[in-house]
């Protein structure tokens, strides 16, 4: 009969514990609900806030006011890039300018060999005994010169004694008449240039025609 209580007992125990334990859990659960609940109605709000935010209309004072900062900002832009094109106008017109002044730099500076072999000769001449060696100091210089503009700038003499006239190429300063079947060069008083396919000077010359006929 003891026993038999004491089992009642414990029984008891348990079910008060296991009660228990369903309580707390219970509790527990409603707990974390509440908190999410709370989470929840406080990022509503926030929301709600944020929309409230983003849809109240701007003030005219508040739109006036950015309109001219936006203003402002466009004036700068453009004074900037006006500034900018001004100096690149200016830097293009001063290498214009130099491109024009200093052509031809590269030409003069390989004249110069020849002047100063023209004034060694010059100051040998004012001394010299021997004429001859005067005159091939010239036609060396003058060789050499020649070499240099026909190869580095591409500047090609024409015009000899007996070449066919060429009005284009030739400009007649006088004519005799000989036995020739077409016209032809008698004389070459200066010879002609050309740079490159462009004709720079006409050849001066004396031209010989057939005799007219009787």
């Amino acid at each position: 009969m003891k026993k038999e209580h004491e089992n009642h007992e414990h029984s008891e125990q348990k079910k008060c514990e296991e009660t228990q334990k369903k309580e707390e859990k219970a509790n527990q659960q409603s707990d974390s609900q509440k908190k999410e609940a709370e989470k929840t109605e406080a990022e509503a709000e926030s929301k709600k806030d944020d929309a409230e935010t983003e849809e109240k209309p701007k003030t005219a004072e508040e739109r006036i006011a950015e309109l001219e900062a936006e203003i402002k900002d466009l004036k700068t832009q453009a004074l900037y890039k006006a500034a900018e094109t001004d100096n690149w106008r200016k830097n293009m017109l001063k290498q214009k300018e130099d491109a024009v002044a200093y052509a031809n730099e590269a030409l003069l500076k390989d004249l110069l060999d020849s002047l100063d072999n023209f004034d060694r000769t010059a100051q040998a001449a004012e001394t010299a005994t021997d004429v001859k060696s005067i005159a091939d100091g010239v036609k060396m210089i003058n060789k050499s010169l020649t070499s240099l503009l026909e190869n580095k700038y591409n500047l090609v003499p024409f015009g000899a004694e007996g070449e066919d006239f060429n009005p284009e190429l030739h400009e007649a300063i006088g004519s005799t008449e000989g036995d020739v079947d077409k016209e032809k060069l008698k004389a070459v008083y200066l010879k002609g240039y050309k740079l490159k396919d462009r004709v720079i000077r006409h050849a001066k010359v004396m031209v010989e025609k057939p005799k007219a006929s009787n």
